[in-house]
């Protein structure tokens, strides 16, 4: 990968990151209740699940996800029955007795390393769309694997970057919440990002992917 192609995709990445979609709403509500410093490590499963995405296209899977109708529609509702399972889970979180100035500690770092993951890996539309864009950075005539390995590199360290602001302002909100009457009217906010993010996505059809 040249130079100048490398500057393209690094563009790519930011505008790709920047989207607002599930990983950004998963980011935010992992920050509003558990701060910056635990929300890392929901950040740390959605790299997890993008780097599987990356794989999944690398290996050549990709493209049999998207031609088969069942593999991309079971993929796709798991994704959406998720997302739909978040946002009741948020919009029955109970808020604090007293003043929110801490985060609430009650998922483990596992917990919220699962979590992200599976917000990234469940998402078939990320995959047929790195499918599409991928390729258009890669040079066929030189080795492809330390290309992918390069992207693979690229999109984790911006959307690190770009996963971490929206922890941030999320963490932010929750230091200026001072009532439980705020908390649970964010709680629901985030609920419903949830779940538009989940009625998106089942709105995605195959063919209008591929």
């Amino acid at each position: 990968m040249t130079w100048q192609m490398w500057l393209a995709f690094l563009g790519a990445a930011w505008v790709i990151s920047l989207s607002p979609g599930a990983g950004a709403v998963a980011s935010m509500s992992s920050g509003l209740a558990h701060g910056l410093r635990r929300g890392y490590w929901n950040i740390l499963g959605l790299q997890l699940g993008l780097l599987l995405q990356i794989a999944v296209v690398a290996a050549g899977v990709g493209a049999v996800l998207a031609r088969s109708a069942t593999a991309f529609t079971v993929i796709k509702w798991f994704g959406v029955a998720y997302l739909v399972y978040l946002g009741i889970r948020q919009w029955r979180a109970r808020p604090t007795e007293t003043e929110a100035e801490t985060p609430t500690r009650g998922a483990s770092a596992p917990a919220l390393v699962v979590r992200g993951f599976l917000v990234n890996a469940s998402n078939p539309k990320a995959v047929v769309f790195m499918l599409a864009v991928l390729p258009q950075f890669l040079e066929p005539a030189a080795p492809l694997l330390p290309q992918y390995l390069a992207i693979a590199a690229t999109m984790v360290a911006v959307d690190v970057v770009v996963m971490t602001g929206y922890t941030g302002l999320a963490a932010r909100v929750l230091t200026l919440m001072r009532s439980p009457r705020q908390q649970s009217i964010t709680n629901r906010v985030f609920s419903g990002l949830f779940l538009t993010a989940a009625a998106f996505l089942a709105t995605v059809r195959r063919a209008a992917t591929v």
